[in-house]
Parts: structure tokens; sequence; C-alpha cells
């Protein structure tokens, strides 16, 4: 097989959005390969102050990505020596650590911890995107299911075509489960009963269907799919990427916590970005602003909304150049 037959990102960079085109190949599936450009790529755009919001789209016609390669699964399976749920449990717990110490990566190789390890990573990377201060909006050209919806789920935003197309989890059809996170996401998407009934019959969402259930954000036409999540991006991507950063961690990891915990997330999160340079200079120039036409510049209507289309509220200091 070539590189390209694996799997690869093409990346497009025509100015203030990156946009990710996933080649899964001729059945467009997600494979250890997309895992391992999709980790490389988080990891380098999260470091780069200039990278504040990303599309990802499919490069197959009528599919973001099918689903995971299923070789990929069954091989991991078969070389997993068969074990109870505190067995299974043990080998994850030894995948994280051996994850964490990526020293060990050659010990682990062609060990039943292998497709633990991978599997790791793979959520490892999807909870970076998560905590990072890049937008990452999902433009769905077509179907996704399984680890195809998964990585969708993992985005914030989601932008779907309307059409002849699905998105949803069919691993009990093959006698598995989600494994990329999809019992978890999809549930803080749409709530639990929904996600469960959802998972347990292996029926995927039409486009509509989708929307109604809030497992996507919006279904535009086709050709208007990376146009319209670009647009997204773009809006997004105006905000402070620190801010952006802080209020991800704390819905992200504080929503599921009990109140008390997420509480200690989001007071954490808060105090670094009160410290931020962004946020110091931004809150002066508020001040500033409020010292000098005798009103809170957040009540004067236009002022909001010039706010909320550039991403900061515009001040003195904006405005002259200060």
């Amino acid at each position: 097989m070539t590189h390209k037959d694996k799997g690869h990102f093409e990346i497009e960079d025509p100015g203030a959005v990156l946009i990710v085109r996933a080649d899964g190949g001729p059945h467009a599936l997600f494979g250890l390969e997309i895992a391992n450009e999709l980790e490389e790529f988080v990891d380098r755009i999260d470091h780069d102050p200039n990278v504040h919001a990303v599309v990802i789209t499919g490069a197959h016609p009528t599919r973001f990505i099918s689903h995971a390669d299923v070789r990929w699964l069954q091989q991991g399976g078969a070389a997993t020596p068969s074990v109870g749920e505190r067995g299974a449990s043990a080998i994850v717990r030894a995948a994280e650590i051996a994850d964490r110490a990526r020293a060990l990566h050659p010990m682990v190789s062609r060990t039943p911890l292998e497709g633990a390890v991978q599997l790791d990573r793979l959520h490892a990377t999807f909870l970076r995107m998560n905590g990072s201060g890049v937008i990452f909006v999902a433009a769905l050209n077509g179907s996704a299911l399984g680890l195809g919806a998964e990585f969708a789920w993992a985005c914030d935003l989601r932008v779907m075509a309307d059409g002849d197309f699905f998105i949803g989890q069919p691993e009990v059809l093959l006698g598995i489960m989600p494994g990329g996170g999809g019992t978890q996401r999809l549930t803080r998407l749409i709530g639990t009963h929904r996600s469960l009934v959802a998972i347990l019959e292996g029926k995927p969402f039409t486009p509509a269907e989708a929307l109604a259930n809030g497992a996507v954000d919006e279904v535009v036409p086709p050709d208007e799919v990376v146009a319209r999540a670009t647009e997204l991006a773009e809006h997004f991507g105006s905000r402070s990427k620190g801010s952006v950063a802080a209020i991800k961690k704390a819905v992200y990891f504080g929503g599921s916590k009990s109140l008390s915990e997420g509480l200690h997330v989001e007071r954490t999160e808060f105090l670094m970005a009160d410290q931020s340079k962004d946020g110091q200079e931004l809150m002066l120039d508020y001040m500033e602003t409020t010292d000098a036409t005798g009103e809170l510049p957040l009540y004067n209507p236009d002022t909001y909304a010039r706010a909320l289309k550039s991403g900061s509220v515009p001040g003195r200091r904006s405005t002259t150049g200060r």
C-alpha cells in the first residue's frame, strides 16, 4: 500500500483558518496513520500562537471518515489475551503508564499492551483538542460512523451536509462497542437516554435527526459545508486563544464532575485567564473606556455587536492605537 492508501492529512492554509482534509484512502478509513498524523498536528498547532481555528473535513467525496480500520481493531483485540473486567482494567492502566513514559514505547511494541497504548494515545489526542485554545470545527461533507463520528464528537462544532448521509455508532453490530469516546462524548452532547438507545441499536442519525438531537450544530447543502464551517471557525477563532483554552477546559473537564469539583476547575482556569496578558489589557481598556464615556461599553448595543464580531470589546486603546 502507498502512503496515501494508508491515510494522511492534506492541509490548506488560506489565511485565518487551517483546512485539513483527512484522506483515509479509497474507503476513507481512520487507521493508525491518521491517528499518528492527528497527534502530531494537534501538538504543533496548539503551540503555534498564529493558529486559532481549524476546519476538518474528508477527502472522500461523500464521506467525512467512514469508520475505524476494522483490521486495526481486530488485530489489536486478537493480540490481547482474554481477560475479565479486572484484567482489562489493569491492562488499560498499564497502557496509560506506558504511554506517559514514551521511552517505554519500543518495549510495548508487538506486545498485548500495544493496542491499549494506541487507544490511550488517541484518547489523549482528542482530550488535547478539548483543552486546546484552537477551535476545531468538523465539516462533515458526508457520512461518518464509529471512529469517524467520534472524531467529529471530539471537535468543538459540527456542520453536516444535508442529503443521503448519516452519522452514528454501529459498533454493537460488530459485537464490540465504541472505543474512541463515543459513549462519553455523544452522551454529553445529546443526553444519556438518547445516546444509550442510539448506541445499543447501532442505527445512525440522518442529518435532520442529528441536528434535532444536538449531535451536530448545523445542516447545510453539501457544497456549503466547508465554507460554513470556515465561517464558524473564523468567528469563534477570533476570541483570545488563552480564553478559549480556559473555557474549553472548564466546560469539557469540569462539566462532568461534581459541582464542587467543577467549580474548582473553573476557579483554576479563571485565575490563569485573569492574569494573562490579553485579559489584563482588555480589562484595563474596558475600564478606561468606561471612565472616558461614562457608560459601560457592553451596555452600548453597537459596541456589543462589534465585540461579538471582532472577538473582543473595542475600547479607547484599540481605537487610538495605544
